[in-house]
């Protein structure tokens, strides 16, 4: 279990604050984001709020990087590893943000996702990440290590998942699966980036983010 995020250090703790935050406001965006892309809202409606939320992640970052600076400068060598941890955490949630641009971005494209067959399996597996980013929050916030790792196993399959589906668009012939393709690349990576932020409750700092490698 990652012990050093049970520090009662003030720091680390308005540090943890912002971070949960960061997960929360990603979520949101992806949320809005992919249901634009699958459901057909209007992209103006939401813009607004999506690219102020954005911009909320990246200011969030900003001031968790200045925080971890101080408390490095209080606190020493010893804080290194758990900042360094946190580091790499607060840059898995801010792609978070960025996928959810990039989902944003192929909704105002207006593509074509297939049928209606097609169109299920990717409001599915969009269900399934969008579940990912709650739990992957609370998580980190219970600090919960055997949920953690059943969490990983989730995020492995539902990853496994989306490779298998764009293997057989990338297969389709006469059919422009393009927008499909980049649908399910962007959802694998916004696993991808949950996943890494719950591997800190389970991995030492030198396996983050390497938690189903051999």
């Amino acid at each position: 279990m990652a012990s050093w995020l049970l520090s009662d250090s003030r720091g680390y703790e308005e540090i943890l604050r912002r971070f949960s935050q960061m997960l929360e406001d990603g979520r949101h965006i992806f949320d809005a984001a992919a249901n634009a892309l699958l459901g057909g809202t209007d992209t103006e409606i939401i813009r607004a709020d999506l690219f102020a939320t954005d911009q909320r992640i990246n200011e969030t970052e900003q001031q968790i990087r200045r925080l971890i600076v101080v408390h490095g400068s209080v606190h020493g060598a010893q804080s290194f590893p758990s900042l360094l941890v946190m580091m790499s955490l607060v840059k898995d949630a801010e792609r978070i943000g960025d996928y959810a641009k990039n989902l944003f971005d192929l909704a105002t494209a207006k593509p074509s996702l297939g049928g209606d067959e097609d169109r299920s399996k990717l409001v599915e597996l969009k269900d399934q990440v969008s579940t990912l980013l709650v739990r992957g929050r609370n998580i980190h916030e219970s600090q919960d290590a055997e949920a953690a790792r059943a969490f990983l196993s989730d995020a492995d399959r539902v990853q496994d998942a989306c490779d298998a589906l764009l293997a057989r668009f990338i297969g389709l012939e006469g059919e422009n699966a393009a927008a499909r393709a980049l649908t399910l690349r962007y959802f694998k990576r916004v696993a991808s980036h949950v996943s890494n932020v719950v591997t800190a409750l389970v991995m030492p700092l030198d396996k983050l983010d390497f938690f189903d490698e051999p």
